[in-house]
Parts: structure tokens; C-alpha cells; sequence
């Protein structure tokens, strides 16, 4: 015994009996009961506007009272995968971000950690009441596992002050090569370096959410209906060689203005770019950002790439789980309801942040015809609520960040061969466009047929 003890430093010893010691108080503890449900979410207006109904739930059910907690992005999808995982403790419901929900669904599916509404929601006939494609993201081998929080349908958000002083008409621009050609004379030199000062679409190689969205407005996709990759399907290589002419060489029209951040304001300020990709979200985010800018900027739909075609796209996305590990499934999905159904949570999601409802339901109320005199006196509510059934289908696979990253590296490449070989027109780049989605479709392929639950044999 002696010969052990001095194995070991005093500081060492004291150390193991501290840690026995605080073992031994921690197990003698009380067990709080579990009284309640918890709620967690990654946005302060989501938390906000929780609280709200909360409230209201919980003078009306005092023995199931809702406790809301925000946590940043980044810890709430660390706790809740740990917990899906480890089995230890998570909320009873969680607001899960587009980009948080792959790895969710990347095992079996009888494993989610979240319940299957599926029967719930036809039992009580409310998909239907419900916008179908925002149910898309949520949704994994026929089951979905939440409520969708939102639509996000693009419009095109432009310098209304410098395109009516031009004497621009919109209302003769239907697809992007009436965009572009009507509004190029806005392509200025202003301090005569030989390079123009203003760009017409905030959108670059290296826009990684852009690229998605104009490839979904042009009907191509990165996977089909049953999370299979489609990265290489011809379609897609015709869009990107167009967006190449864009982004690149003489014909070069765009430019990057990222989403966010003060330098971004200030470009915006500065009229950089005169058209920017906007979801509801972001059309909330800029009157809180630059309100002093109110009367400058203006909404209309997309421009289609082609006559007749999509107006709109989509980008960002929201969703209510009901986790397995909660002991109150049927309170959690009656607050959820109460909380994502109602009239009042649209209102409120409206006024705060310009976000629009997926529920049809909600869709006539006046708020959303009231005029926004920052986008000088456009009903946007209701322009938005108008293209939200055309909104595209997005994917679940939990290959789809690496899928969205091997597209904007496919952009970039495919610009740089163009600058490489002088080609600048969309046949020549084509080719090179179907070479690299080639490419990039059998890394992804590679990737997802070393899952056993989600490869494209099963």
C-alpha cells in the first residue's frame, strides 16, 4: 500500500478524493420532478414570439407549462444531435434551421429523434391546409417529422430611385435577358477606372446560397423526390454555363454583395448592385438595417429564365420538431399548433420580420394588404403570399451542405475555364459545365453508397 501511495503526487490524491467526494453529493441530491415542456430555438423574434403564446398556453394549461429557451445555432444543433444520440436529455420541441436537419435523417428511419407527424397531419386534415412545398425540407422516405415555420419565396428586391430616374419600365421585364438588357445602362464607371461601379444582381461564383436558388427557379435540382443526387442532369449545366455569362468576361453583370455584415450594407447604400435575391426574410431584414433608406427600394418577381416560366425560388427555412424523448407528445403537438396554426403568430412573424405563413388559413388576413412605406407602398405580404405555391421543392439528404458545396465549386471552376479559354457564350461552356457536374455527381454518389440506410441501391 505504501509503495502505491507514492506512486502518486499528494496533489493527485487530493484531486481523486475531491472527485468521489462531489460524486457521492451530486448522487445524494434531490430529483427536481420534470414539470412542464421546454422549447428550444436559434431566433430571438422565434423566441419572442413563442413567449407570447406561451403565455397564453400556459395560464390556460398549468400542468403542462411551455418554457422557451433561445441558444445560439451552432450549441443547439451540438445538444440536440448529442442527445438524439447519446439518449440524454433534450426539449420537448425544437425549431431546427434548414441547414441543422441532415444529420438528423442520416440513419434509419424508425432512429429520427423527432416524431413522425405523418398520421397526425392527415388524420386531422391539415396538410392540406398547409403550403405542400414547404414540407419538402422536413421530410425524409415518405415521413415528416415537422411543422413547417415558413415559405421564403425570392423576389427580386431593386433600387426603385435609380431605375425609375432612368426611366426604366419593370413591368416589360419578364425574363432575366429583359433584365439585364433593360437595365445595363445602369452599369456606370462613376470614378473612371474602366470598371463599372454598380452591378446589376448581388450574385457571384462564390455566392454559395445564390447558386441553389437560381438553379431551382430554372427547374434543375440537385437531388429527385427520393433524396437521390442529380447534381449532373443536363438542365443543371445549362444554367450554370448562363450564370457563368453572368458572373464573368464581358457580359459580366453580377457581382458579389453578401447577405449581412456592415461592409454588405454599405455596398447596398452605395448602390453597388441595383437587384438583389430576396426572401421574405431578408426584405424584413433590410428595413430593420437601413431604415433611413425607406422609399428606395421596390419588389417585383423573379425575372423567369425562360417566358412563361417560375417567378419565384426560395431560400432558408424553418421547422417545429416534437422530439421522442419528451414525456408529453400529445401537449407538445397541441402548443405546436397553437403556436405555428395561429393567426396571431402570423401577425406577429409578419410585423416583426415580414415573414410569411405557410398556412393557407392565414393567408386572407388584412395585415398582409396593408402598404409597407419602405418599399414604397407595395403590399408586399401579399405579393410574397401569391408565389408561395410555386415556391421549388427543396431537398432533406444530409448529403445536401456537401451537394450544395461541390455546385459553388463547379461555379467557380467553370468560371475560370472561361476566363482561361476567352469563351463567354453559353453553347461553348456547356460542355465543360456537363464535364464538372460529371465530376462532382460521382463524388456525391461515392459519398452517400457508403451509407447502408440512404444509398441509391436500396
Amino acid at each position: 500500500m505504501r509503495s502505491l501511495l507514492k506512486l502518486f503526487s499528494p496533489g493527485l490524491w487530493i484531486v481523486l478524493l475531491m472527485a468521489v467526494v462531489s460524486t457521492v453529493l451530486v448522487a445524494l441530491l434531490p430529483v427536481r420532478p420534470n414539470h412542464g415542456m421546454q422549447m428550444w430555438t436559434f431566433d430571438a423574434n422565434h423566441a419572442k414570439i413563442a413567449g407570447y403564446i406561451a403565455e397564453d398556453w400556459n395560464r390556460a394549461h398549468p400542468s403542462t407549462p411551455v418554457q422557451v429557451k433561445l441558444i445560439t445555432g451552432a450549441a443547439l444543433q451540438t445538444r440536440m444531435l448529442s442527445g438524439f444520440y447519446s439518449d440524454t436529455p433534450v426539449a420537448d420541441l425544437i425549431e431546427v434551421e434548414r441547414s441543422m436537419i441532415g444529420q438528423v435523417f442520416a440513419g434509419p428511419v424508425a432512429d429520427v429523434g423527432f416524431v413522425d407527424l405523418t398520421d397526425r397531419l392527415d388524420r386531422e386534415n391539415l396538410r392540406t391546409g398547409i403550403n405542400e412545398p414547404s414540407f419538402s425540407p422536413w421530410t425524409t422516405r415518405g415521413h415528416i417529422f415537422g411543422l413547417p415555420h415558413d415559405i421564403h419565396p425570392v423576389m427580386l428586391m431593386y433600387r426603385s430611385d435609380l431605375v425609375e430616374a432612368a426611366g426604366i419600365d419593370v413591368s416589360k421585364i419578364e425574363t432575366w435577358d429583359d433584365y439585364f438588357r433593360l437595365l445595363r445602362p445602369l452599369m456606370l464607371d462613376l470614378d473612371g477606372d474602366g470598371r463599372p461601379d454598380r452591378y446589376l444582381l448581388n450574385s457571384s461564383p462564390t455566392s454559395l446560397f445564390y447558386h441553389e436558388v437560381l438553379l431551382l427557379q430554372g427547374g434543375g435540382r440537385l437531388f429527385d423526390n427520393a433524396n437521390h443526387p442529380k447534381l449532373n442532369e443536363p438542365l443543371n449545366a445549362r444554367i450554370l454555363a448562363k450564370m457563368a455569362t453572368w458572373y464573368t468576361g464581358p457580359t459580366q453583370v453580377a457581382a458579389e454583395a453578401p447577405i449581412g455584415g456592415t461592409s454588405a450594407i454599405q455596398l447596398i447604400r452605395e448602390g453597388y448592385v441595383i437587384g438583389m435575391l430576396a426572401p421574405d426574410w431578408f426584405a424584413g431584414q433590410i428595413r430593420v438595417a437601413i431604415p433611413d433608406m425607406a422609399g428606395k427600394f421596390k419588389l417585383m418577381p423573379l425575372p423567369a429564365w425562360e417566358k412563361g416560366g417560375r417567378r419565384t425560388s426560395v431560400l432558408g427555412g424553418t421547422m417545429l420538431g416534437i422530439t421522442k424523448a419528451g414525456p408529453t407528445t400529445s401537449a407538445a403537438w397541441a402548443f405546436a399548433k397553437q403556436l405555428y396554426l395561429s393567426s396571431d403568430t402570423a401577425h406577429r412573424l409578419y410585423d416583426v420580420a415580414r415573414i410569411v405563413t405557410p398556412i393557407k388559413a392565414n393567408w386572407n388576413q388584412p395585415f398582409y394588404d396593408e402598404p409597407d412605406p419602405f418599399y414604397g407602398n407595395q403590399r408586399i405580404g401579399r405579393m410574397y403570399i401569391q408565389l408561395a405555391p410555386e415556391v421549388p421543392v427543396r431537398p432533406s439528404s444530409p448529403y445536401y451542405p456537401m451537394t450544395q458545396q461541390l455546385l459553388s465549386s463547379v461555379v467557380i471552376r467553370l468560371c475560370r475555364y472561361a476566363d482561361e479559354h476567352r469563351l463567354y457564350d453559353v453553347p461553348s461552356l456547356v460542355p465543360e459545365a456537363q464535364r464538372l457536374l460529371d465530376e462532382a455527381q460521382a463524388r456525391i454518389e461515392a459519398q452517400i453508397n457508403r451509407n447502408a440506410f440512404l444509398r441509391a441501391d436500396r
